[in-house]
């Protein structure tokens, strides 16, 4: 039986979709057959958080066993906001995410999308997590990554010089990673 993934796509809708579908590429061909990913479409609805709540749930329910997250951009945040609200029932070998913004402000449209507060009180304890952001990502500043370092000392960091917002399309360090970790 295949690894199974849950790959959760930034932004949303059918044009950041197929941007990440190129991502989802080069993870399933860097890990092989023997891991099978799940990514669905995601659309903005107009909850506080998009909706990606309650879309994160709906995939996650369809899925048995263990579940490896990876998410890009947005769909990072958002998996690790469901991650830090919500229980879930499959063990959880690691958590992957990539240019992930860390939102703050006051504007409202960015308070459903912002961590609870000491939500990394509320993560599966020891659950690997790790944090990829490019030096040169030129959507979610670099120093995202630090707000992150800070509230999970624990996490492995991976700072990549350059490769902008999508890691120039390749995600072996990725896959490097899920493989380290006997996945």
């Amino acid at each position: 039986m295949s690894k199974q993934i849950l790959f959760i796509q930034g932004g949303g809708g059918k044009e950041d979709y197929k941007a990440d579908t190129k991502l989802v590429d080069s993870l399933r061909e860097a890990l092989g057959e023997a891991y099978s990913i799940h990514y669905p479409l995601l659309n903005n609805e107009s909850a506080p958080d998009f909706g990606r709540s309650k879309q994160i749930d709906k995939e996650i329910s369809k899925i048995e066993g263990e579940l490896i997250f990876v998410g890009h951009s947005l769909g990072a945040s958002m998996l690790l906001k469901y991650l830090s609200e919500h229980e879930v029932r499959n063990e959880i070998p690691g958590i992957f995410l990539i240019s992930t913004p860390f939102w703050s402000g006051d504007e409202e449209w960015k308070q459903g999308l912002k961590l609870p507060e000491n939500f990394e009180n509320t993560l599966a304890r020891g659950v690997p997590i790790f944090f990829y952001h490019c030096k040169d990502d030129e959507e979610v500043p670099f120093e995202h990554l630090s707000l992150y370092t800070k509230k999970l000392p624990y996490a492995s960091v991976r700072e990549i010089d350059g490769g902008g917002h999508q890691l120039n399309n390749n995600l072996t360090i990725v896959a490097e990673d899920i493989k380290s970790l006997g996945l």
